[in-house]
């Protein structure tokens, strides 16, 4: 049975500052982990998720005080709207893959395990194998370079094209030998890894619907409300950290929060989170 740990949990709902009674948005429900915690403070929690099966296992767990919406975040204000609420009290989102994609083959997301080439997190757009089998290399290289900040992108890009001259390349495990014998061993990580994170950031448009959910954020909180954001690369940090210096919003974390050497032991998943929080400022 998968579990899902989340991430930061205790942190979380300090920066959030639960007001009994107070409205929030979960903007990533995956397990509903953050949202139990707040639920259990006496919030009320609307979640959205933009997979099917993260909709369906909330609805199951008939979490008194719980609104589960199917929709990507990007599309905040216009839930809000369609659920007649103006403002909220705080908006959280937990960028990570939560354990129910990294865990399930189906899926597509690992490269340790053999699934098809999936990686959406929801049910629209390209998949994977559509991307790697289809674009150009010069395209490649850009996905791999902007949203891998991948240093072999080139060599990568060309074995992609090579190999799918042979036979497409439909599976995780596929594409991950062809990036191994293209970039060689690496020290740290699997040498798949970067390729992997750009290909899903691509898919799924990650970083553009986060711009999205920033700018509606910042509009929908209520006065004296919460944002609180976990990142877990450098280019979700970039975004949210120039976002918050760009904004109206009170910067609440001058540096970002870690996890503790404890959380990161029990949830190695965790180490490469950063928590930013701010709040709105009272008229």
């Amino acid at each position: 049975m998968i579990t899902h740990i989340p991430v930061l949990f205790e942190e979380a709902l300090e920066y959030l500052a639960i007001r009994p009674g107070g409205l929030y948005v979960d903007a990533t429900l995956g397990g509903a982990g953050h949202t139990q915690g707040i639920l259990a403070r006496g919030g009320r929690v609307i979640g959205l998720d933009q997979d099917p099966e993260a909709v369906k296992r909330a609805l199951e767990m008939r979490l008194p005080g719980l609104t589960v919406v199917k929709s990507n975040f990007r599309n905040l204000g216009r839930v809000l709207d369609e659920l007649g609420v103006g403002q909220v009290e705080g908006i959280l989102a937990d960028l990570g893959l939560s354990s129910f994609h990294l865990e399930d083959p189906r899926r597509g997301f690992s490269y340790a395990q053999e699934g098809p080439l999936d990686m959406r997190m929801g049910e629209e757009g390209p998949t994977a194998e559509e991307v790697v089998n289809t674009l150009s290399q010069e395209e490649l290289y850009r996905i791999l370079k902007e949203y891998g900040e991948e240093p072999r992108a080139f060599a990568i890009a060309k074995a992609i094209v090579e190999a799918r001259r042979q036979r497409p390349i439909r599976t995780t495990k596929e594409l991950a030998e062809i990036v191994r014998k293209a970039v060689g061993f690496r020290k740290a990580g699997h040498p798949a890894r970067k390729t992997f994170q750009a290909l899903r950031i691509y898919v799924n448009d990650e970083l553009g619907a986060l711009g999205a959910l920033l700018q509606a954020a910042q509009s929908r909180l209520a006065p004296g409300g919460r944002l609180v954001v976990i990142s877990f690369h450098s280019l979700e940090d970039r975004i949210v950290k120039r976002f918050l210096k760009e904004s109206s919003l009170r910067i609440l974390t001058k540096k970002p929060v870690v996890p503790s050497a404890m959380e990161v032991r029990a949830n190695p998943r965790a180490r490469s989170a950063k928590l930013r929080a701010a709040e709105k400022g009272v008229a």
